[in-house]
């Protein structure tokens, strides 16, 4: 637990812009809210090796994402069923179906659908709200956090030293 608060620390304190550190929150979000299996996710890591994100912060957040996911499957299931039953889209998943790359990306199971109907919901509040929240610490939290007393006793601790062994 000590460990993983201070790579948390390491990621906020890092050189990486916050749209990176933000966009690292959101794809992992795509992979920790749908189904690990789906196909998408193959493109998702693709896009996580291909371009410039905090691969600490993703990790850590594919982990929270991934608890989460196991408290809003059952409302998923439902928003994936609803637009799946939804009467004016069915013949466009109907001619989605007929191709083999649409059946390969699995848009058709209900759990898939509405999990990423969610994410995509999600994504651009995401990002926006996790770089005003890295960037507010950056210029508020940091300074005030490091005159306080806490830290300074924090920095003789156990939690320092691990700090500063991942930092280096």
């Amino acid at each position: 637990m000590i460990t993983l608060l201070a790579r948390l620390l390491k990621i906020l304190n890092s050189d990486d812009s916050p749209p990176q550190i933000a966009l690292a929150v959101v794809l992992a979000a795509f992979l920790g809210l749908t189904p690990l299996v789906s196909p998408h996710n193959l493109c998702i890591l693709l896009v996580v090796c291909v371009i410039r994100v905090n691969l600490s912060m993703f990790l850590l957040s594919f982990a929270l994402f991934t608890l989460v996911a196991y408290l809003l499957d059952p409302l998923s299931h439902l928003l994936g069923l609803a637009i799946l039953q939804a009467g004016g889209l069915s013949p466009l998943w109907n001619a989605l179906y007929q191709y083999p790359f649409w059946r390969f990306m699995a848009y058709n199971n209900t759990l898939i659908m509405g999990s990423f109907s969610v994410c995509l919901l999600i994504s651009a509040p995401l990002f926006f709200i996790t770089t005003w929240l890295v960037n507010n610490y950056r210029e508020h939290l940091l300074k005030w956090v490091s005159q306080t007393r806490l830290m300074m006793w924090l920095k003789g601790s156990r939690f320092y030293n691990a700090y500063l062994l991942l930092k280096n």
